[in-house]
C-alpha cells in the first residue's frame, strides 16, 4: 500500500509534464510576436492561453528572473521550462524563444545599417518605443490586482521606485534592500499576533 502511495506522486507528475513539441511552439509563438516586450505576451500565452501557469506562479517566476542577471525573457524562459519538462523543457524554451528575435534582429541589424538615418526609420522606433510601454504599463496593471494582496504592498512598490527613478540607487541593491524588508513584513506570524494586527 506505501508503494502505491509513494508511486502515485511519480505518475502525476509525469502526466502533468508538458511535451517538448508544445513548450517549443509557444516560446517559439511568443518570441515571433512579442513587439515592444515580452513580458505581457508571456502571461498571455503561459497563463491566459495555456493555462501553465497561474498569475501568483507567472509573478513568482517572473520576480526570480528579474532579480538575476541576463534578460527577463531567456530567464523566464528557462524557469518555465524546467517548471515543464525538466532540464530539456528549459534548453527548448530558451531556444524557442530565442530564434525568431536572433533572426529577425539579424535582418533588422543589415537594413538598420543601410537606411537607420531615414526619417521612416527614426518614426518607427518612435512609434514602437510608445507601443512597448503601454503594454508593459498594461501588464502592470494586470498583475497589481492578483499579486498586490495587502494595502502595505504598495508601499514596496513606491519604494523600489522611488529608491531606482529618484535616488538613482542600485536595481540589486534595491532589490535585495526592499525585498528583505517585504519578506520581514510578510513572514508567518503567530495567530494571536495577527488578529492584533487586524
Amino acid at each position: 500500500m506505501n508503494e502505491l502511495v509513494a508511486r502515485k506522486p511519480a505518475a502525476d507528475a509525469k502526466r502533468h509534464r508538458v511535451p517538448i513539441s508544445q513548450i517549443f511552439i509557444e516560446f517559439l509563438t511568443i518570441g515571433a510576436t512579442s513587439f515592444g516586450g515580452v513580458v505581457p505576451y508571456l502571461r498571455v500565452g503561459l497563463v491566459s492561453r495555456r493555462r501553465w501557469l497561474s498569475d501568483n506562479e507567472f509573478v513568482e517566476l517572473l520576480s526570480i528572473s528579474q532579480s538575476l542577471p541576463g534578460l527577463n525573457a531567456t530567464n523566464i524562459a528557462i524557469l518555465v521550462g524546467q517548471k515543464l519538462n525538466g532540464a530539456f523543457g528549459a534548453i527548448v524554451a530558451l531556444l524557442g524563444i530565442c530564434l525568431p528575435g536572433s533572426l529577425l534582429m539579424f535582418a533588422v541589424g543589415i537594413v538598420y545599417r543601410a537606411h537607420g538615418d531615414h526619417a521612416w526609420a527614426t518614426g518607427a522606433l518612435k512609434g514602437v518605443a510608445a507601443a512597448s510601454v503601454g503594454l508593459v504599463l498594461a501588464t502592470v496593471v494586470q498583475l497589481s490586482k492578483r499579486s498586490l494582496k495587502q494595502r502595505f504592498d504598495y508601499v514596496f512598490v513606491a519604494a523600489i521606485v522611488l529608491a531606482v527613478n529618484r535616488l538613482h540607487q542600485s536595481v540589486l541593491l534595491t532589490l535585495v534592500v526592499v525585498g528583505l524588508m517585504a519578506i520581514l513584513w510578510h513572514r508567518p506570524r503567530p495567530a494571536a499576533k495577527v488578529e492584533a494586527v487586524r
